[in-house]
């Protein structure tokens, strides 16, 4: 049993990976899906920013970096834990709920970003509202099933959470 809870830790580790490839390389478009989902939630034309975009995209590709360390981190000790008879049984499923975090964080962040905050404000803002980044990204992994296109409305979820809770 606890050779099938490692097997399926190590799957969602190469997912994992997988991902961080998908974020880096759509950083430009992402970017721009937030961008423009903002403009039209408040009303305003959309102006392409060349260098704004740009610097979304670096910011994205370094915090995708800094994710993909972490959730490295984390997921060798679930793969270390996934060893250990009975408890192993739960590290999938901390594993995909780690998983949800780290993407939400990655596409919530372009919202951050685009209303000024820093890194590490970002980061803590994560932190403190977990809830919202693994929904988020539960919502991204239910859509990832049925619509091939799901990254692209994970970042229009992620923009419409941020504006949400940065209006209340």
């Amino acid at each position: 049993m606890t050779g099938m809870m490692l097997r399926l830790v190590l799957v969602l580790f190469y997912f994992s990976f997988f991902k961080y490839v998908i974020l880096i390389i759509g950083s430009p478009v992402f970017a721009y899906l937030s961008e423009k989902t903002e403009a039209i939630i408040e009303e305003k034309e959309h102006i392409l920013n060349w260098p704004e975009l740009k610097k979304d995209c670096i910011r994205s590709i370094k915090l995708a970096l800094r994710n993909c360390g972490w959730q490295s981190v984390y997921l060798i000790a679930l793969i270390l834990l996934s060893l250990v008879p009975v408890i192993g049984w739960i590290t999938p499923i901390i594993a995909l709920l780690m998983e949800c975090y780290y993407f939400s964080f990655s596409m919530l962040d372009y919202s951050f970003a685009r209303n000024g905050f820093t890194p590490s404000q970002s980061i803590t803002f994560t932190g403190r509202h977990k809830g919202l980044a693994i929904g988020n990204g539960l919502l991204f992994y239910g859509m990832h099933i049925v619509i091939i296109l799901a990254p692209a409305y994970a970042i229009i979820a992620a923009t419409l959470s941020v504006h949400k809770v940065k209006n209340s």
